[in-house]
């Protein structure tokens, strides 16, 4: 079948191949660092405790045969191990099969880590890696050439990811409708970067260049995505375009860097690479490309009729395996930004005059002199869900007491996921939370007094809190 191959975009796949791996390594690497504290046996969330009511037919995951924190460890760093190896291009030295159960691996463990992880691992850019990791194993590698199908099927869901980001602007917030949102986007979105309070900065009719530019790359651009090259490749170098500005101006984890590896896979790099010679595939390899294709294209309805609703989820996987889901981001933009601000003392009765001492994170903003830091594509996911607690306590509930609870135990592995520990000889006694407005300063202010943020306390948000004991219940003052 003649048709079914695409010998002239060798080079797009391995470029996507590796991109795709290097975002795998970071997703390993992150949840092996994290997980102890989040998800672990002493977590804020254990996984224990979540298998017990998650069945697997909901939840497929290694872990619900076993889980310790060892082997949840052992789990991660090799799916690390294996992605560093997909990086430097081993898979293209194996049989066809070996290379494609190779992918197919590292889907199984990272699928494994997400449905267990929870509120931590609810995010669209999980489900992205994964859907875009199981079309991978259909790509091949150097004993095949890329498949037309596969190569389609990336393009859709590139579609999915930027049209159905426009369409929730559109119908959502109407600031997106009145060009609008950025007056407030970059200083408000979850986790700025050291260059949001530049982009916040940038003149009004500038920012609304910026909004309309959006919505001609998310519902325009991606349709171009399925004419025939040279205006496909025009089409994706302008989604990669718009996608380099946004890591430029915040941190989305791999969001971002996985839509520029989909685009460059629909980019036709023929006329730098030249003809590669390769080899026609096995009879076995088409019928299995063919039911993958089958089976995706089955599976899109439902993220096509949300599409086409009126009312459009956002990030949302319509099967365990999140095969084929559907995408969106900030339909709604937050026009004040909110900060919970952490902090704890030594003294055994609190007092008006009591010192308190706070705790840094890593991402989020805190000290008002601290320049944001880039992190992307590499996810603090602690520092992303202290960002929606400050939107509302309900979103915190299933975690914030236990997060304050570890932080009374200068637990090692809660204490890891921040920036610093303001009691390094003893636990603190009391640990309180008070909810802050923050905005960015401006020229003037910046240049007096050092200062990247200003803040206005609001409230509390958690009272002075210290643990309980066998004679002493919890006390709040």
């Amino acid at each position: 079948m003649e048709w079914f191959s695409a010998p002239d975009y060798w080079l797009s796949r391995l470029v996507f191949q590796r991109a795709l791996a290097a975002l795998y390594l970071v997703a390993f690497v992150g949840a092996a660092l994290q997980f102890r504290a989040l998800i672990g046996e002493r977590g804020m969330l254990p996984v224990p405790e979540y298998v017990r009511y998650a069945p697997m037919r909901r939840a497929p995951s290694i872990f619900q045969l076993h889980y310790s924190d060892r082997f949840f460890a052992c789990c991660a760093w090799a799916g690390a191990v294996l992605s560093a190896a997909l990086l430097g291009g081993a898979a293209d030295h194996l049989p066809l099969w070996t290379a494609m159960l190779w992918w197919a691996v590292l889907w199984a463990l990272y699928l494994s880590i997400v449905n267990v992880g929870q509120t931590w691992y609810a995010f669209g850019w999980e489900s992205l890696l994964l859907e875009t990791g199981f079309l991978a194993v259909f790509l091949g590698n150097e004993r095949a050439a890329p498949p037309v199908l596969v190569l389609w099927l990336l393009r859709w869901l590139l579609f999915r990811v930027e049209f159905g980001a426009g369409l929730i602007k559109i119908r959502g917030d109407e600031c997106w409708r009145r060009l609008t949102c950025l007056y407030h986007h970059h200083e408000t979105q979850p986790m700025p970067g050291p260059l949001s309070w530049f982009f916040h900065h940038l003149p009004g009719p500038l920012h609304r260049v910026e909004a309309a530019a959006n919505h001609v790359t998310q519902l325009l651009v991606p349709v171009l995505l399925f004419t025939p090259q040279p205006v496909a490749s025009a089409a994706a170098g302008l989604i990669v375009v718009t996608q380099l500005w946004l890591v430029l101006s915040g941190n989305f984890a791999w969001l971002n860097w996985l839509t520029i590896a989909l685009a460059l896979s629909a980019v036709d790099f023929s006329a730098l690479a030249g003809p590669h010679p390769l080899p026609a595939p096995p009879l076995w390899y088409e019928v299995l490309v063919i039911a993958a294709t089958v089976l995706v294209l089955a599976l899109s309805h439902r993220p096509v009729r949300n599409l086409l609703s009126r009312r459009q989820a956002m990030n949302r996987s319509f099967d365990p395996l999140h095969l084929v889901n559907t995408y969106g981001a900030f339909g709604t933009v937050g026009r004040v930004r909110y900060e919970v601000v952490i902090e704890g003392t030594d003294e055994r009765v609190p007092r008006p005059t009591t010192v308190w001492r706070e705790y840094g994170f890593r991402g989020k903003p805190g000290d008002v002199r601290r320049l944001p830091r880039q992190f992307a594509p590499y996810h603090l996911r602690l520092d992303w869900l202290m960002w929606f607690a400050a939107l509302s306590p309900a979103y915190a509930r299933p975690w914030f007491g236990g997060f304050v609870e570890r932080l009374l135990e200068n637990d090692r592995d809660t204490l890891k996921l921040l920036r610093g520990n303001p009691f390094p000889d003893a636990p603190p006694t009391y640990v309180r939370a008070r909810l802050y407005h923050y905005t960015f300063t401006d020229w003037r202010q910046l240049r007096s007094t050092g200062a990247w943020w200003q803040r206005r306390y609001l409230r509390e948000y958690l009272p002075p809190t210290r643990l309980s004991t066998t004679d002493v219940p919890a006390e709040r003052v």
